[in-house]
């Protein structure tokens, strides 16, 4: 991901470890990811639509707390940096710009466990 766009935290129970932790969030063009910082869970999303759409225009319909969010980052439609409403559930993922209304969907479409569950064995 070396194209900088959304880079933020936000501090809830993880799905997976069940402990409150921050969950790392990126977005890019090509993909948007959300990672426990405590147990490594990850979510992957791929890229559905970008366009400048009105607020509202993808519904988040979730089976988990929908997480709405306001993160400042550059837009890449506008280039101007300000506030976008990033909205993450179980199955999509949207950001869209508050100056010009670009928005990039994404569904869901991989999760793991960043960190291998397998204890060593002393040798």
């Amino acid at each position: 991901m070396g194209e900088r766009f959304i880079f933020t935290k936000h501090r809830t129970v993880c799905y997976h470890c069940h402990e409150e932790a921050d969950q790392v969030i990126k977005a890019v063009s090509s993909q948007a990811q959300v990672v426990c910082a405590n147990c490594g869970a990850t979510r992957i999303f791929l890229p559905r639509v970008e366009e400048v759409g009105a607020e509202g225009a993808y519904t988040p319909i979730s089976c988990y707390e929908v997480w709405h969010l306001e993160p400042t980052a550059p837009c890449k439609n506008c280039g101007v940096e300000g506030p976008h409403d990033l909205i993450v559930g179980c199955n999509q993922f949207t950001t869209r710009c508050h100056n010009c209304g670009y928005t990039h969907f994404y569904k869901f479409n991989l999760e793991y466990i960043g960190q291998c569950p397998i204890e060593e064995e002393e040798v």
